[in-house]
């Protein structure tokens, strides 16, 4: 069982940035294979970003592309997704998710675990 927890969110500016973390509590974190989700209010959970178990492939989709950066410290058992140029678009609650053994990053049902997820609000 893992258990993950998100910090980090909040209200920002658009133009702004934030950085969020994802405490996971596994000890063998360095072998799942992580991601970041987020769901608006009335939308789909859909991907944000994703990072293989040794951190030497990254995934994002494309409405991120270029301003997400998603990392992993295998030592902190943490992973960070840092935001930069925040739209107003980006509002959602973000959610960071596990996987033991994925074969698309992108799709929600390849994670195993699930965190409570954190709110990020970009005002206009």
């Amino acid at each position: 069982q893992v258990q993950l927890v998100e910090s980090g969110g909040g209200l920002v500016q658009a133009g702004g940035s934030l950085r969020l973390s994802c405490a996971a509590s596994a000890h063998t974190f360095s072998s799942y294979a992580m991601g970041w989700f987020r769901q608006a209010p009335g939308k789909e959970r859909e991907f944000v970003a994703a990072i293989s178990w040794s951190g030497g492939s990254t995934y994002y989709a494309d409405s991120v592309k270029g301003r997400f950066t998603m990392s992993r410290g295998n030592a902190k058992n943490t992973v960070y997704l840092r935001m930069n140029g925040l739209k107003p678009e980006d509002t959602a609650v973000y959610y960071c998710a596990a996987s033991e053994n994925w074969n698309e990053p992108t799709v929600m049902y390849e994670y195993d675990y699930w965190g409570q997820g954190t709110q990020v609000t970009v005002s206009s």
